[in-house]
């Protein structure tokens, strides 16, 4: 869909005031957003193991939720270049918001082929919630881009916070319903991305797109009117490469690891109340220095960022099973959400950086549907290797090996000067 060429103000004090204006609100939709989708994450391994009525199967509603979120990232971000961010990303959110509500009745009736057929269409809303980072990188310029992306990955925080605090009064509120309390997360869910829906229909104005053509025009020149890039012509681009294998590796280890943790600590009988710390510990560790990472990576450069994001997660994974106790747990959970934190901001950064107006929908997207695919896989296989007699160290150790190779493509990109401040 063409552009409106007075959608979006040509003088650079007035972008400047709508980035502001619209990374804030990314913020809070960030907030609102990550808060129902971590409620809901907290119990996702016990949903599939009580409903199933198999170990291997605890995975499951997770994987279906990152495929969901996977396909929703790809669909969505194609249909921000026809329809424009602020539609898309309004549109993402009410398909997620209905999914989790179907969700909801899905736990409450027992019923787990419906729970896997709701989460698909959850994964929309969370989809939504992960772009809303490349929409804040788009509207600032390079000097600001990292710290901006960082500035909607700190809304996390929030729902660090307030997510898992949310299990135990919404599972309380449905069983005096009559429900299982493991439904109640979904209603949570279901709140958070209706409210960010409207959050995000009233105040991505003017269209991003467009204040980031106009970006572009002053920071590439003519080529960031050239035609775009293929994906086959995109991947043979370094850090292009290098971008994609940071955030979706981190991605696949912090999901798999996490995911299976409540399962695990579930099995050691501890209460809900210990597992909604240790993940709370664990968000909080994605989100809470998104600030200091963006600053690092735009005063740093991408690259240094990238390799301590990269040591700190494979540290995590060899830490985790070393102890069942809470204290150790929720340290080793915090440390896995610090790593991928510096890979994810420096690395979405890094994606932005090397990206056309013309490429970005379609290659932020790919990169999201890998991600959605990756984490997919690891909650699969997590299950797999949780019903084994290697169980959680396995786990642990699997995420170490997979982390391990990211050091090597890390080394080998390029050292590029950083953003000037």
């Amino acid at each position: 869909m063409p552009l409106d060429p007075t959608d979006t103000a040509p003088d650079p004090a007035a972008r400047a005031r709508h980035a502001r204006r619209i990374t804030a609100a990314l913020f809070v939709s960030q907030s609102l957003g990550s808060a129902g989708t971590i409620a809901a994450a907290t119990v996702a391994a016990i949903v599939g193991a009580e409903l199933s009525g198999i170990t291997a199967l605890s995975g499951v509603p997770a994987a279906v939720t990152q495929v969901g979120v996977a396909v929703g990232a790809l669909f969505w971000s194609r249909a921000s270049d026809r329809i424009g961010r602020r539609g898309a990303l309004t549109a993402a959110l009410l398909t997620g918001a209905a999914g989790a509500l179907l969700s909801l009745f899905g736990v409450a009736s027992g019923s787990f082929a419906l729970v896997l057929v709701a989460l698909f269409f959850t994964g929309s809303g969370s989809s939504a919630v992960q772009l809303g980072r490349f929409v804040a990188a788009e509207v600032n310029p390079r000097a600001r881009r990292a710290r901006a992306l960082a500035t909607v990955v700190l809304g996390g925080t929030v729902g660090s916070v307030v997510g898992p605090l949310l299990v135990g009064p919404t599972g309380d509120l449905v069983t005096s319903w009559g429900w299982s309390e493991i439904a109640g997360p979904y209603l949570a869910t279901g709140a958070g991305y209706l409210a960010t829906a409207l959050l995000l229909f009233v105040s991505l104005r003017p269209e991003p797109r467009a204040i980031g053509e106009a970006i572009a025009r002053e920071e590439r020149g003519p080529v960031a009117d050239a035609p775009a890039r293929s994906v086959r012509e995109l991947l043979r681009d370094r850090s292009v490469r290098t971008a994609i294998a940071s955030v979706v590796t981190a991605h696949m280890v912090m999901v798999g690891l996490m995911q299976m943790t409540s399962l695990h600590m579930h099995g050691l009988a501890h209460p809900l109340t210990n597992i909604a710390l240790v993940f709370s510990s664990h968000t909080f560790g994605m989100f809470a220095f998104s600030m200091v990472s963006g600053w690092l990576a735009d005063r740093w450069g991408r690259r240094p960022v990238l390799g301590t994001g990269a040591v700190i997660t494979l540290v995590s994974c060899l830490l985790a099973p070393l102890s069942p106790e809470l204290l150790p747990l929720s340290i080793a959970l915090f440390l896995l959400g610090l790593g991928w934190n510096l890979c994810y901001v420096a690395g979405s950064a890094l994606l932005a950086d090397a990206l056309a107006p013309a490429e970005k929908g379609r290659m932020q997207g790919f990169n999201d549907l890998l991600v959605g695919g990756a984490a997919a896989l690891a909650t699969l296989i997590g299950g797999w290797i949780m019903a084994g007699p290697g169980g959680y160290t396995s786990m642990g150790l699997l995420g170490a090996a997979a982390t391990a190779p990211l050091l090597l493509v890390v080394a080998r990109l390029p050292r590029a000067r950083p953003a000037a401040a």
